[in-house]
């Protein structure tokens, strides 16, 4: 019999044996169901579902066993718009798993009380096209002066 890939269990109806893919579930599905006008895609990001609006990468949702604080709504923002972004969710907060005490990432925490009304409310901000939520993958700033992510230098030797 041949070797079944991760994620992969087989069935054997009938002599004959059949390949089941295991779908996780979504978590908080009702976000992607907010956001279904803008067409969105998703891809896994640090065990999470990561959600992306054309070429930004706008949330992420998370409900894992471990770290059950940060399970919730990651909102892909900067340092910058932390302070009016709380003005509108005062349950956000930076995300502990992350290992830095201020991250660019937020989170409406699940177990808020608030957190459906905030999660939806940021899919109307999203959807709103508002520039605080939403960053290009692979963009950062550095904490260094003239340091830039995959600059190379090369020397050229004379002569």
């Amino acid at each position: 019999m041949p070797k079944l890939g991760r994620n992969r269990s087989s069935i054997l109806l009938d002599d004959a044996v059949f390949r089941v893919e295991r779908r996780n579930t979504v978590p908080f599905e009702f976000v992607l169901d907010a956001l279904s006008s803008l067409s969105p895609y998703t891809r896994p990001l640090f065990g999470c579902l990561a959600i992306y609006r054309q070429d930004k990468i706008v949330m992420a949702l998370r409900d894992k066993r471990t770290s059950p604080e940060d399970n919730g709504v990651w909102l892909a923002t900067t340092h910058e718009h932390h302070e009016s972004l709380r003005l509108e969710f005062p349950s956000m907060r930076s995300i502990k798993v992350l290992g830095k005490e201020v991250t660019g990432w937020q989170v409406l925490p699940a177990d808020a009380p608030d957190f459906e009304e905030s999660a939806l409310r940021a899919c109307e901000l999203i959807l709103a096209k508002d520039p605080r939520i939403g960053k290009v993958p692979g963009t950062r700033t550095s904490s260094r002066p003239g340091a830039r992510r995959g600059k190379r230098t090369s020397k050229k030797a004379d002569g």
